[in-house]
């Protein structure tokens, strides 16, 4: 079992600068510099669990993960509620998803999805956003930021290369896209690099859950599964209803 945590409240500090970056395609992402009032404690409390990490089964996601105790959920709601529901498509909070990452893997330990960027979809209906965010908690900024990018090919050559990376093996899909094993960082034929927001310690981004995006790995030597010095997140999914149209 998890233990408590203590923090003193809010976790998320409300009076954090909230910068705006338009990506090339008009997309908007936020960022939140000095996002946490006291990250050294947030980070203590991962590395006293950081036998609990687990593979991720659940996504793409390339390493490990723990849920986030309830108050740092409790105040990423409340934060989200405030400062960022505006700022979206997003007129009434119905869920609220937030875990510890910690990315893991080599490129030559990837499956195909993982060598694409990629959209959070959660099972949406056309009344439903989904809004992201990633915290990063580590302090090597060569270990990456996050990406964006838009499709460069048409939607039905887009379909097929999304469903086939899921259902071939690495060198049958390699073979067939002329793609090799690897984080995506730059624009290739079927991805055009919109923007990306570089890491830096005790920084949150806060963007459009589909829009395309990928962890910015062009390091992955520098990965580990330590979350003293590997690249540590905090990741929230919040899915909100849309606005009346």
């Amino acid at each position: 079992m998890l233990r408590a945590m203590t923090l003193s409240m809010p976790i998320f500090d409300p009076h954090a600068r909230i910068d705006t970056l338009t990506l090339d395609d008009g997309q908007r992402v936020h960022v939140v510099d000095d996002a946490l009032a006291e990250p050294e404690r947030l980070r203590a409390w991962v590395l006293d669990h950081a036998d609990a990490f687990e593979p991720v089964g659940f996504s793409q996601y390339p390493g490990r993960y723990i849920m986030a105790p309830a108050i740092v959920q409790e105040d990423m709601r409340r934060y989200f509620l405030k400062q960022m529901r505006p700022l979206f498509d997003a007129r009434r909070l119905l869920r609220l998803h937030a875990r510890f990452s910690i990315a893991t893997q080599l490129p030559e330990q990837l499956r195909p999805p993982q060598w694409l960027c990629h959209r959070d979809h959660f099972g949406l209906d056309a009344r439903q956003s989904i809004q992201a965010s990633v915290l990063y908690l580590f302090e090597d900024d060569a270990l990456g930021g996050t990406g964006f990018y838009a499709p460069a090919r048409p939607a039905r050559e887009m379909s097929a290369l999304f469903n086939d990376a899921i259902r071939m093996s690495g060198d049958a899909f390699g073979q067939r896209y002329g793609l090799s094993p690897g984080y995506i960082t730059e624009s290739n034929r079927y991805f055009q690099r919109t923007g990306g927001v570089s890491a830096r310690w005790n920084r949150m981004v806060f963007y459009d859950g589909q829009a395309l995006h990928s962890s910015d790995i062009a390091e992955p030597g520098r990965l580990n599964d330590d979350p003293q010095h590997g690249r540590l997140t905090l990741n929230g999914f919040f899915t909100s209803t849309r606005h009346a149209r």
